[in-house]
């Protein structure tokens, strides 16, 4: 469940971003932003997976959060900070424009 949640988020967050960049500025920026997504969420899980074999058993923490959930939450607390600074600076002026 924990693993739904989380990958809801991503996709809601994809599309968020999507929309943002091709409103204020162009489909191709829309699509760069969309790949460099998908492609950190990629690498990133694969290093936290990583991560999680080294120090959980497969077991995890209990019945209903497994190494894989441990996994896909500390990806996504580190997106959120890569995140936060990376879309952070943009602020939306009146015409509509990022600076």
């Amino acid at each position: 469940m924990v693993s739904v949640i989380i990958f809801t988020a991503h996709f809601i967050f994809l599309a968020f971003i999507v929309y943002k960049k091709w409103k204020t500025e162009s489909a191709s920026s829309a699509l760069i932003n969309a790949l460099l997504i998908i492609i950190l969420f990629s690498v990133g899980w694969s290093v936290t997976t990583m991560l999680a074999k080294m120090i959980f058993d497969p077991a995890g923490l209990g019945e209903y959060y497994k190494r894989d959930d441990i996994s896909l939450t500390l990806l996504a607390l580190a997106e959120l900070f890569f995140y936060k600074f990376y879309y952070g600076k943009e602020k939306i002026t009146a015409a509509g424009k990022g600076k």
